[in-house]
């Protein structure tokens, strides 16, 4: 028996006027997924736990089975141990964004926050003007002070890790209760009142926030990216703090070995901690363009030696917080017949049993361009069967199904 956990990360969504009042998963032409949820059992799942924040790395713990109420110690901690970044006792990481600010003369907390990702910016772009930005003589030295050390992320999503925090909040820098807000839930909204704040580390993060737009603003490859009608990385946002964190080994956990296909750090860091593989597909890239073939040819491969694999897709989730309400569509129907069909089509040419989970992490909403904590649809999917039940891979009928109240059981079942 395989088995295939497939996550389209953030393609749940509420109704929107736009499509009719149905939600995108309604409105698109996902005729697999329909099928699948047809013949297999459907249902909805809460995986971001009451009281918590919703996102990828709550949601993605809980369906890996590890109740974040118990193992979430901060997505950047997570997202080291994707990069083989060691955090040692007393370490602080960050997620450090390349943003997009408004421009023009209005002080910094008054501009608006308009791209969580610059524009979804190259990789290797964003590498040279963050480096660029650490080795500014006036950056460079706040940052020494603060202990702060850099680690490109090949996309938008960097990484810096604080060393000796501990040492640090000896001297008056303390996290105490230091409240760090993602970008991506606040796009066109003016970013004062979600700067760093709780701590006096705060207005370390704040002041290194508001010297990056200084910089920035003018950075040579900024002005070309403005004159090719682009946006610019004109900022950086630190967010997701988070110390070392251990996992509990898959294999022990379920008795089956398994890897983890994602172009998204979290996904692979979550993957890493829980001793699953990581395989890194070439052209993936996390946005609506990515390589949907390459990951389920990796998927193919990595299953003729292992029980189970991942295959997660981010571009659904990124395109919400863009607005792009055409782009997730897109990329729903791109999962469905460039991931599913074809991973489907190959598996019963093997003629071998396998099992399907397919689902949304949490709900990204088109209306705030911003997740949300309500539950979502899951299917798993049984060659052996076909229960026939009529049902489409929709929240509203998945709210005809069975209710998890935990993401943590979603594994179990599908292993059953």
């Amino acid at each position: 028996m395989k088995y295939v956990l497939i996550i389209g990360d953030g393609m749940a969504d509420n109704p929107i006027p736009e499509l009719g009042e149905k939600t995108p998963l309604q409105h698109a032409n996902i005729p697999m997924m329909d099928k699948l949820a047809s013949a297999g059992m459907l249902g909805s799942v809460l995986t971001v736990p009451q009281g918590m924040t919703a996102g990828s790395d709550t949601a993605i713990l809980s369906i890996f089975g590890c109740d974040p109420k118990v193992y979430y110690g901060g997505r950047a901690a997570l997202e080291a141990s994707a990069t083989g970044i060691k955090l040692n006792p007393g370490d602080i990481a960050y997620r450090c964004n390349m943003v997009t600010l408004e421009s023009g003369d209005k002080p910094f907390e008054e501009k608006m926050i308009l791209s969580h990702s610059a524009g979804a910016i190259d990789g290797a772009l964003a590498d040279a003007i963050i480096t660029d930005l650490f080795n500014t003589p006036d950056f460079k030295k706040a940052a020494d002070e603060a202990g702060f050390l850099l680690y490109p992320g090949h996309s938008f999503r960097h990484l810096v890790v604080q060393r000796n925090f501990a040492l640090q909040s000896s001297k008056g820098t303390s996290s105490g209760k230091l409240v760090l807000t993602p970008p991506h839930d606040h796009i066109k909204e003016r970013l004062g009142q979600y700067l760093p704040e709780g701590s006096e580390n705060a207005k370390t993060l704040t002041h290194l926030m508001r010297l990056a737009n200084e910089i920035l603003e003018n950075h040579p490859k900024n002005i070309i990216r403005k004159q090719n009608g682009e946006l610019p990385a004109n900022g950086i946002w630190f967010w997701a703090h988070g110390a070392a964190t251990k996992l509990p080994n898959f294999k022990e956990k379920y008795l089956k070995s398994g890897s983890v296909i994602s172009a998204v750090p979290l996904c692979q860091g979550i993957g890493v901690q829980m001793g699953l593989e990581k395989i890194t597909v070439e052209g993936a890239t996390g946005e609506l363009n990515t390589n949907y073939e390459g990951k389920v040819n990796a998927a193919l491969r990595t299953l003729e030696n292992n029980d189970f694999t991942t295959i997660h897709i981010e571009a659904p989730d990124e395109c919400t917080h863009n607005g792009d309400l055409k782009g997730k569509l897109q990329a729903i129907e791109w999962i469905d017949s460039r991931i599913i069909a074809p991973l489907k089509h190959s598996l019963d040419k093997q003629n071998i049993d396998y099992r399907l989970l397919i689902i949304s992490d949490h709900k990204t909403l088109i209306s705030t361009r911003g997740h949300c904590p309500e539950p979502v649809p899951f299917l798993i999917y049984d060659s052996r069967e076909d229960k026939n039940t009529g049902l489409s891979f929709t929240e509203q009928d998945a709210g005809k199904g069975e209710y998890l109240e935990t993401g943590t059981k979603l594994l179990e079942m599908l292993f059953k």
